[in-house]
């Protein structure tokens, strides 16, 4: 737009007009002074809000941290959302439902946190125990050992495979 007022021959008095409306044009939505801070504040904490920066915000604050407390030393691991513990030591809020921890075996005892499911003992995937197989394989038929010492009377000459009869064209492949 600021091209076409220096150029060498000018602008008739109507082209100066309608660029200058064109101007306003650019111009009419922008804001000015008090406003315009406050509409880019405004700006940046929807950014924040939505984006992953405020998620990163969460987990950097100590008070989103792990209360749990591991040889007279505080875990440092971020909390799971809406919670006081990580996923290590969420056993350990008695207020919680959603994880038990796996019962292990006789011999290997396991206290890892396993989310509850239908089932009345949860096991963590080292310790799930598998249903019977269902699938029985079917067992394999004896075939017999002489399959090469068939009649040869059985099998044509290629002289008996020719064809004793004209085909049309269409056949004759």
């Amino acid at each position: 737009g600021s091209s076409l007022l220096t150029g060498p021959e000018g602008l008739m008095a109507k082209e100066r007009e309608n660029l200058k409306r064109l101007k306003c044009l650019r111009r009419y939505r922008q804001r000015y002074g008090v406003e315009a801070l406050l509409h880019r504040q405004l700006r940046e904490r929807r950014v924040l809000a939505t984006d992953g920066a405020a998620q990163q915000a969460h987990t950097t604050r100590s008070s989103q941290r792990c209360l749990a407390f591991v040889d007279d030393v505080r875990c440092s691991n971020p909390s799971l959302p809406l919670t006081q513990h990580c996923l290590t030591h969420i056993c350990q809020d008695t207020n919680q439902t959603l994880f038990k921890p796996c019962q292990g075996s006789e011999e290997v005892p396991c206290n890892k946190p396993v989310p509850v499911s239908l089932s009345e003992e949860p096991c963590c995937p080292l310790h799930l125990r598998l249903p019977p197989q269902m699938y029985v394989p079917e067992q394999v038929l004896a075939v017999p050992q002489e399959l090469g010492a068939a009649p040869t009377e059985l099998y044509l000459s290629a002289a008996e495979l020719q064809p004793t009869e004209s085909l049309p064209l269409e056949f004759s492949d």
